[in-house]
């Protein structure tokens, strides 16, 4: 089914689709794209944002460390690399988050990646991201901390860390072909027991805040978070609607923990049915291609590749880099 590339090219397909629409109300989308928003990527190339370039930063990263031997030093040193390497690069002209810009822009000049990070920060910049952890084939324990630690080295707020773990987590069940029904259930589990623990090997200090007396009660309040919204998920699914904005049941996308919720809802609103997932995804009042970009990588983790067009593999942009990374995992 070669669910590796199609997590990936639903990815950037789904950020190529969201693009256009960020930052855009419901109804001046439809406005724009009528009558329900754009249907395809526009373009060829077809122009994916930082939420595609910054996976393959990731994606790369780990390529390379997991050629040698997978360690806090090796991979904090390789995504210095990737990260700085996206910053600088002239294609970074796609509204990139300021937060990533920040912290880039403190891991180039040198400084430990723990003075380096926004400690306040849980933007959905940290687990847009995060797709190539859940693609490896890791043990529970290291994808998780090598899900927050991705996050950790721009995102220091304990929800992000949280969430792209979560988004990982969710990422791996689908690629072992677990029922997307099942799936909001199965990630609250996995929410609860993982709600004290603290990969303190590979976070160390960043637990440190004022008023914080424990690294289990720093990273608790980032899993609470999630539980919450994992509440509002299911809410929304009890009764699912498809012609309601998903935002006003799980939240506009702009931090990690929404995103990865409605980009959850939108692909179970539609789980045999990806390029719709991806439209209402892009048909969204938030941030359009984040909450889609991981909408598509939800979609293609569960249906492999052949749930996408032909004529769109062929225009997406970065679509070679896509397509070794997709090779190597599937």
């Amino acid at each position: 089914m070669r669910r590796a590339s199609g997590c990936l090219f639903g990815l950037a397909f789904g950020d190529a689709l969201g693009a256009v629409t960020e930052f855009l109300t419901v109804d001046e989308i439809r406005r724009r794209f009528p009558p329900n928003g754009p249907q395809e990527p526009l373009g060829n190339p077809a122009l994916v944002t930082d939420d595609t370039q910054m996976t393959l930063s990731v994606g790369q990263a780990l390529v390379e460390t997991l050629s040698s031997n997978l360690t806090v030093a090796s991979l904090e040193s390789a995504l210095r690399h990737t990260f700085v390497e996206w910053l600088r690069s002239p294609d970074n002209n796609r509204a990139p988050g300021m937060t990533c810009l920040r912290a880039c822009e403190n891991l180039e000049s040198g400084i430990p990646w723990h003075q380096a990070t926004r400690p306040n920060s849980k933007g959905c910049g940290a687990n847009m991201r995060v797709a190539p952890v859940g693609l490896l084939p890791l043990n529970e324990t290291t994808r998780a901390a090598v899900a927050q630690f991705q996050a950790a080295l721009t995102h220091g707020h304990p929800t992000a860390l949280a969430a792209s773990d979560l988004t990982a987590a969710a990422i791996a069940d689908l690629l072992k072909g677990g029922d997307p029904q099942g799936l909001p259930s199965r990630l609250y589990t996995y929410a609860l027991s993982q709600r004290s623990v603290y990969h303190g090997d590979w976070l160390g200090s960043l637990w440190k805040r004022p008023y914080v007396n424990t690294p289990e009660e720093f990273i608790s309040c980032g899993w609470d978070e999630c539980l919450a919204v994992l509440d509002r998920l299911n809410a929304a699914l009890i009764n699912p609607n498809r012609d309601v904005d998903p935002c006003l049941a799980t939240g506009e996308g702009w931090v990690a923990e929404e995103a990865l919720a409605t980009g959850l809802l939108c692909f179970l609103l539609f789980p045999k049915e990806p390029l719709a997932a991806l439209r209402r995804a892009a048909l969204t009042a938030g941030d359009s291609d984040s909450i889609a970009c991981l909408t598509g990588a939800f979609a293609g983790a569960y249906l492999g590749m052949a749930a996408w067009p032909e004529d769109w593999v062929i225009r997406i942009e970065y679509r070679n880099q896509l397509a070794a990374l997709g090779k190597l995992w599937d």
